[in-house]
């Protein structure tokens, strides 16, 4: 598990994030223009949503609707639970709540290999369709999203915005236009035709995904003063609420009768955050939310503290409830 967390934490992606916050600091010249910005955007979720349609195009539907309600309730409770604990007890902006709810809501891809893994070892294997619950899980960023513009319109009160005006605007966002219809294009391409794009969708991801890291550490090196008068707040959270999210879905899971195995999965990835997949939607729908905040809690807290402790507390606490039920 130590080299596991070494490789994770100086891979070229984390250290491009800091890269990024270095160059501010030094105020280095350093910039990214803003078009290649969203191109970046565009391509990382739309490879997302490819990848995540292809894994489910081998799942069959109908041997997994206890999984897929699970699922379901997660993409709606997981964000909502984040942003609010974010909001009110941490005390942050709207836009930074919403960040932060699209980071949690979503999945550490990295830490969902790894608890796999560790799954395997530990002789309890999950199922195999949890790959394909994973990727939908990619569409509780939205509901973040959905959640937060929901509450400035609370929060503005000459706001007189429709409810249907809010979801449509969501619904319209080329976010959620990408990455669902990534998942639909994936899931009915043939092995034949995905392997034909898949140099470009898949093999180009990661080179990407550095550059784009490195955009959003310049990004939050210039917000580093905002972290500070929350710091202490974000790190409570960062360790916190993974360790609920986690007791709760493992205990839900058990309750539905999923193997221990694919409890145990479905709860560490509950737990994650994510930096890699949210930070795109997040960035693209409200630009003002405090990247230092929603990048430092899942990149420099959460994601080192689940490969650390995390997974293990996690899969103590299915075998908690497997005792139990």
């Amino acid at each position: 598990m130590d080299s596991v967390l070494y490789d994770n934490l100086v891979s070229p992606v984390t250290m491009a994030f800091l890269l990024g916050i270095f160059a501010t600091l030094i105020r280095s010249d350093l910039e990214i223009p803003e078009p290649v910005i969203r191109i970046f955007s565009i391509f990382l979720l739309f490879s997302i949503g490819l990848q995540g349609g292809h894994e489910l195009s081998g799942v069959d539907i109908r041997t997994i609707s206890t999984g897929l309600l699970i699922t379901a309730l997660m993409i709606l409770m997981l964000p909502l639970a984040a942003f609010l604990v974010a909001r009110y007890l941490v005390r942050l902006s709207v836009v930074d709540a919403t960040g932060v709810a699209a980071l949690y809501g979503s999945v550490s891809t990295v830490t969902f290999v790894v608890a796999r893994s560790y799954g395997e070892a530990a002789g309890t294997p999950m199922e195999g369709y949890i790959t394909g619950l994973v990727a939908l899980l990619e569409l509780a960023i939205f509901v973040a999203l959905f959640y937060g513009r929901m509450a400035l319109r609370w929060s503005d009160s000459s706001s007189k915005k429709p409810l249907t005006a809010i979801l449509m605007e969501t619904l319209r966002g080329r976010g959620l236009l990408l990455l669902s219809g990534g998942l639909v294009i994936g899931a009915l391409s043939s092995d034949t035709n995905f392997s034909k794009i898949e140099p470009f969708y898949v093999g180009l991801f990661r080179g990407v995904l550095v550059l784009f890291l490195l955009e959003m550490g310049m990004t939050a090196g210039r917000h580093l003063k905002t972290f500070s008068s929350v710091g202490i707040k974000i790190l409570v959270f960062g360790i916190a609420m993974p360790l609920v999210n986690g007791f709760m879905v493992t205990g839900i899971a058990s309750a539905a009768g999923l193997p221990f195995g694919s409890v145990f999965v479905l709860g560490v990835v509950a737990a994650s955050a994510s930096y890699i997949d949210a930070p795109a939607a997040v960035r693209t729908t409200f630009p003002e939310a405090n990247s230092s905040i929603y990048l430092t809690s899942s990149l420099g807290i959460t994601f080192p503290f689940m490969l650390l402790a995390g997974i293990p507390l996690v899969y103590q606490t299915t075998a908690f409830w497997h005792s139990l039920l």
